[in-house]
């Protein structure tokens, strides 16, 4: 297997935008961006917008907002999956030349009574492999009558094995996974083919994500394989759970950076909090600055287990944040939050109001909210 790491590290997010950046999704980002800083890698952007009903602009923008405001600056120019067709169709042109895809003209309605028949027969479904043996007069025949298709990759025998930099070594059994669709009737690529080729293209060394995607990476590798691509280093990170071990949503109250901004939460506090979400230090250091954090952070010190988040944690965090700020600092933040903030009070008053509040304010938005009998008659 090659890997690319003895070139200088490069990793990448990419998120859809099809929604805010939530907090999984920015402890991903953030882990990326501290571990380029920590390597003086570089740390970049793509915007996975491929479900063109989905995605929308707004959220592009809300993301790149978010990232902004966390500190975790991309290099390079954000690159658009949309904008790749044309990548996409040479490097598919080159698997079926290959023959490590094949065109399948198999019907739906006949694969969804194959997958009925053996789920009622209690097997796992997996496609049958009907069109892999196709004559190329076949296909010719087929092709020339417009019948529609889809690209499956050909599954090698054997297995796939990789090292995962936090889960250790993993291996699966070739003959468990499907010949699965690398482009779809109407030739749009699908999500493991499109990430493969753009993180070759990119020169992506290192691919640390959520491990929901951990299914996601022998298929990759074989994709990776088959193309001639350089293999990069996979770190799969723990989820993060709400209070009840569930994977974290929106049940679970706020979910999006941009909430957490809105409600007075400092970024850094944010970022030290996030860091401490499934990644231990090894010491009993919780407040962290974040040079600090680049200082620290390695893949090595990165749990398996979930991270449940508390949002009483994320207060404490933020509250001793805050403690450490200058009293000039807050009153800046406090009146681009709110401008009415003590409207008609001298600097000075406002300033020795900050001085009595600072040490019982979790938030800003709360200092603000517990602050207006100083202004008002009870």
């Amino acid at each position: 297997m090659t890997n690319n790491t003895d070139q200088s590290v490069r990793v990448r997010f990419a998120p859809s935008p099809t929604g805010q950046l939530h907090l999984g999704g920015a402890r991903t980002a953030l882990f990326n961006w501290l571990f380029s800083q920590a390597n003086n890698g570089k740390f970049l952007l793509r915007i996975e917008d491929t479900d063109r009903a989905r995605s929308k602009e707004k959220f592009v923008d809300q993301i790149c907002e978010s990232m902004r405001w966390m500190g975790c600056d991309w290099e390079e120019e954000l690159v658009f999956q949309s904008k790749r067709d044309e990548l996409y169709a040479i490097e598919l042109g080159k698997l079926l030349s290959s023959n490590s895809a094949y065109r399948c003209f198999c019907e739906k309605d006949e694969l969804a009574k194959i997958r009925s028949e053996r789920e009622k027969a209690g097997l796992g479904y997996s496609y049958p492999g009907t069109c892999r043996t196709l004559s190329k007069a076949d296909i010719k025949v087929k092709l020339e009558t417009d019948t529609p298709n889809v690209v499956r990759i050909r599954i090698p025998d054997g297995k796939t094995k990789f090292f995962d930099s936090i889960y250790g070594e993993i291996s699966v059994s070739n003959n468990e996974l499907d010949d699965f669709i690398v482009a779809r009737t109407d030739s749009s690529p699908t999500y493991n083919f499109t990430v493969v080729v753009d993180d070759n293209d990119m020169s992506i060394t290192h691919i640390i994500r959520g491990e929901d995607h951990i299914s996601n990476t022998p298929k990759q590798i074989i994709l990776y394989k088959a193309l001639g691509y350089a293999i990069p280093q996979f770190a799969h990170l723990p989820m993060i759970l709400g209070a009840d071990k569930k994977r974290l949503s929106k049940r679970h109250g706020a979910t999006g950076v941009q909430e957490f901004r809105d409600q007075g939460y400092l970024s850094s506090a944010l970022v030290n909090y996030l860091a401490l979400l499934g990644w231990n230090p090894g010491t009993e250091q919780e407040l962290f600055s974040v040079k600090e954090l680049v200082g620290e952070f390695s893949l090595e010190r990165v749990l398996k287990k979930g991270a449940v988040f508390d949002n009483r944690k994320l207060e404490w965090i933020n509250q001793q944040t805050i403690l450490k700020m200058g009293n000039g600092d807050i009153f800046e933040a406090v009146k681009n939050i709110n401008s009415n903030w003590g409207a008609g009070q001298p600097d000075e008053y406002l300033i020795s109001v900050i001085e009595l509040m600072k040490p019982r304010s979790k938030t800003f938005i709360g200092l603000i909210d517990s602050s207006h009998y100083f202004f008002e008659d009870p």
